[in-house]
């Protein structure tokens, strides 16, 4: 019996809940897709999936040997990419996982220059407002903003970012500037959150207040359009509104309320071990950020 055959047939079959699917994924008739895993039973010594006219499931044993095995074949696959040189030059498809304005605005240009410059590598954005998981979603690398819970993340700092409230200088001339965070009970604020009712914006980290917005917006986007066009005030993390500000479209208000920094980070799963494309990637992007005055901390 060739084994890692065998455990390739057989993490198939748990992957796909089915012999005859997993057969036609590798290209086998149904028989020898049974053949294989039966031969595989006979070797551990006990059953490792439970079969029915309808499913193929696990068995407690099988789910201990499926993670074993998954584990053999990517250190293998791993080996075999290492000597074919996928790990010293970059090449195949690279993953990059950021939110989703941050990423429209500045992780964007970062991956299609350094496609430029690695014609071998193709590219995947996941460009989204939420906390990924990089192994169960299959992503190389995240540009995380805010604090890093622990883990075996590799994480490098390329800068840190604000909370900062702003409005168009139009605004403020027919309104009034606020000068201090009570003072915005009076005007018309903007947010994109999923609720009207009334939100809490909270000051020098210890400091809260509670208001009622004028409008609120399901995009980040729209929040930002809208202060533009002179509407009301608006709370943003400052790359949102950087290039408005630098243009003087915006302008920022309260700037001795403001809250601690957020940091920035490129991160990554792999350490030292990952793949070219992955190593490549992350010191273009640290590098390119670091540059950015968005982000500079």
């Amino acid at each position: 019996m060739d084994r890692l055959h065998a455990m390739q047939v057989f993490t198939t079959v748990a992957e796909t809940g089915s012999f005859s699917r997993a057969a036609n994924a590798l290209h086998l008739s149904a028989p020898a897709a049974t053949r294989a895993v039966a031969a595989l039973e006979s070797v551990v010594g006990t059953r490792l999936f439970t079969r029915t006219t309808r499913s193929v499931v696990l068995t407690e044993a099988g789910r201990r040997y499926y993670d074993d095995c998954k584990r053999i074949l990517a250190e293998l696959a791993e080996a075999e990419a290492a000597a074919a040189g996928s790990y010293s030059l970059p090449q195949g498809e690279l993953s990059v996982t950021a939110p989703v304005l941050f990423g429209e605005m500045y992780v964007l240009p970062v991956v299609t220059a350094f496609l430029d410059q690695h014609p071998r590598v193709t590219a995947r954005t996941v460009f989204v407002d939420r906390v990924t998981n990089l192994v169960d979603e299959g992503l190389d690398v995240a540009i995380r903003i805010g604090e890093l819970p622990d883990s075996s993340q590799s994480a490098i700092r390329v800068g840190e970012v604000t909370r900062v409230i702003c409005a168009a200088p139009s605004y403020l001339e027919a309104h009034g500037e606020p000068l201090t965070p009570e003072d915005l009970i009076r005007h018309r604020l903007l947010v994109s959150t999923g609720s009207s009712m009334p939100v809490e914006w909270r000051f020098g980290g210890t400091h809260a207040v509670s208001l009622k917005p004028a409008l609120t917006c399901n995009t980040t986007r729209a929040t930002v359009l809208a202060a533009v066009d002179g509407f009301g005030i608006t709370r943003r993390l400052s790359y949102q509104v950087a290039p408005d500000v630098a243009a003087g479209r915006l302008r920022i208000i309260l700037p001795g309320f403001q809250e601690p920094p957020l940091p920035v980070h490129v991160i990554h799963t792999e350490g030292r071990r990952a793949a070219a494309k992955v190593r490549a990637f992350v010191d273009f992007a640290v590098e390119q950020l670091r540059r950015n005055p968005a982000i500079r901390g």
